[in-house]
């Protein structure tokens, strides 16, 4: 009898999660090893708070203390976790940072900050791992994208500037890789019950109703949406799917 149990397993895969110890990162994290992955995480905690947020997964996932905006240096970590870890067929870009300004408010090095941070940190490790990828036959591409790369929203033009691009990032990538078995796909978080939603809403109720008006389920999402959602893209069940952006966001952006 047919199953589909095997077809959403990630068991025998590795998979590398930048930001993978904090918010939608560790949800994705757990998850994975759910799912049957190894999972090595790249973050820039110390290593000490890095194992303490990983301890959950009695070594199913490992833990490397990396800034990914020294670019220079990210050939050298790629090249170090694939012999210490083995074959790397899965990549989530996760790590992300913020800077809430207006515009004018906004400085060229806050605008270049962010966007050395998602979009040339996540190119660099995407690159330093593709050729890895193609020679093995096998990958699975992630980019973590938002909502703002579709809708406005101020105060954000760095972030939105770098979630639009990985977008563009992914399209190029997908129609590169795709005879080589590497799939390249995003996942566009819609407003997520976490920390930082809670900071932006908790005191702020109109703000708060006008969110949840526009969602048409009424209701935030969890962040283990977002990790099942990942699992989802990295696994069998999606082997026909590359260049496609998956809105995880309870119909956010077709709502009125």
């Amino acid at each position: 009898m047919f199953t589909t149990e095997k077809l959403f397993s990630l068991a025998g895969q590795t998979a590398v999660v930048t930001g993978g110890s904090t918010g939608l990162g560790l949800a994705i994290t757990r998850c994975m090893v759910g799912a049957g992955a190894k999972v090595v995480v790249l973050s820039i905690e110390s290593p000490e708070q890095g194992v303490q947020a990983l301890a959950e997964f009695e070594g199913k996932a490992v833990y490397y203390q990396f800034n990914i905006t020294k670019t220079e240096k990210t050939q050298a970590m790629v090249d170090r976790v694939i012999a210490e870890q083995g074959p790397i067929s899965i990549l989530v870009n996760n790590a992300g940072n913020h800077c809430k300004k207006p515009i004018e408010e906004m400085t060229v090095e806050d605008y270049c900050s962010v966007l050395n941070v998602h979009l040339v940190g996540a190119f660099a490790l995407t690159k330093s791992l593709v050729p890895h990828m193609k020679a093995n036959k096998k990958g699975s591409i992630l980019f973590q994208a938002s909502m703002t790369s579709y809708i406005g929203q101020p105060n954000v033009a760095g972030y939105s500037t770098a979630k639009a691009g990985y977008l563009g990032l992914m399209h190029t990538l997908a129609t590169e890789c795709g005879a080589h078995n590497v799939r390249v796909n995003a996942i566009a978080p819609g407003w997520i019950d976490t920390p930082m939603f809670h900071k932006a809403t908790d005191n702020d109720p109109p703000r708060l109703a006008k969110i949840l008006g526009r969602i048409p389920m009424n209701t935030v999402g969890d962040a283990m949406d977002i990790g099942m959602a990942a699992v989802f893209l990295c696994s069998d069940a999606a082997r026909y799917i590359t260049g496609t952006c998956l809105p995880v966001d309870g119909g956010a952006l077709i709502g009125f």
